[in-house]
C-alpha cells in the first residue's frame, strides 16, 4: 500500500499544472511538499510530469534517507533546506518559467515596479548567483536569496517559489512569472519607476490580512 497517496497525487497535479501552463516542459522543474515532521515528498529525477504515478513520488527525510523506487530530483538540496529551515513553508516549486528565466540569465532581480511584488514576501525578488544545478553551492545561494522571501530567481537557471501549501506555492509561481513578464515588457519601453520602501511596507502589511474576512 502506498503511503500518503492523496498528497502524492496533489504533487502530481501540481507538476502537471506547471507543464500545462508552460512553466515547465519535458523533465525540467520539480515540486516538493512537507510530509509529516521529519521529511517531505518530492518529484523524481528525469520523469516528465505526464508520466508520473503516485509510487514515483519520492519520500526523503531531512537526513537525506530515501524511500521509493526512483531517485529524487537533483535539486533536492534546496527543497530539503527550505522545508527544514523555514517552518512557514510547506511546499516548494522550481521551474524554468520563460520570463523568470529570461531575467535570471541576465542576473536581473525584479524590483518593486508593481505592488504585487509583495506577494513574494518583500520589496523585490532577488537573484541567487549562479552555481551548478543539483549542488550544495546552489542550495546555499538559493537559501540566501530566499531569506525573508517566498520566491527568487536562480541566475542562468530559473526560479523558486515556496508557500504554506502546494496550492499557494503554485499560485505564487504563476504570479511571479506574470510579474516577470510585465517587467520584461516594461523594459522594452523604459526602466519603470519603483515603489519606495515605505509604500512596500504598507502593502506588505495589507497583504497580511488580504483574503481574510477582516482584510477581504
Amino acid at each position: 500500500m502506498i503511503r500518503n497517496i492523496d498528497l502524492r497525487q496533489n504533487v502530481i497535479r501540481t507538476a502537471l499544472s506547471l507543464t500545462r501552463q508552460g512553466l515547465n516542459h519535458g523533465t525540467s522543474g520539480n515540486v516538493s511538499v512537507r510530509c509529516g515532521e521529519e521529511g517531505y515528498l518530492i518529484t523524481p529525477s528525469g520523469v516528465p510530469a505526464e508520466s508520473l504515478l503516485p509510487q514515483d513520488i519520492v519520500y526523503m527525510d531531512f537526513d537525506g534517507e530515501i524511500e521509493g523506487r526512483l531517485q529524487p530530483s537533483t535539486e533536492w538540496h534546496f527543497h530539503a533546506a527550505l522545508l527544514r529551515e523555514r517552518p512557514d513553508l510547506n511546499a516548494v516549486i522550481h521551474t524554468h518559467a520563460p520570463f523568470c528565466t529570461t531575467l535570471a540569465v541576465l542576473s536581473r532581480p525584479i524590483p518593486a515596479f508593481h505592488y504585487m511584488i509583495a506577494k513574494a514576501g518583500g520589496n523585490d525578488i532577488r537573484v541567487a548567483p549562479y552555481a551548478t544545478f543539483g549542488t550544495p553551492e546552489l542550495c546555499a545561494r538559493a537559501l540566501t536569496a530566499m531569506q525573508n522571501r517566498r520566491a527568487c530567481l536562480l541566475a542562468q537557471h530559473g526560479m523558486i517559489a515556496a508557500h504554506g501549501s502546494l496550492e499557494a506555492a503554485l499560485a505564487l509561481t504563476i504570479e511571479v512569472e506574470d510579474l516577470a513578464r510585465l517587467y520584461w515588457q516594461a523594459l522594452q519601453i523604459a526602466e519603470p519607476p519603483v515603489l519606495d520602501d515605505a509604500e512596500m511596507v504598507r502593502v506588505l502589511e495589507k497583504f497580511r490580512t488580504y483574503g481574510t474576512r477582516q482584510g477581504r
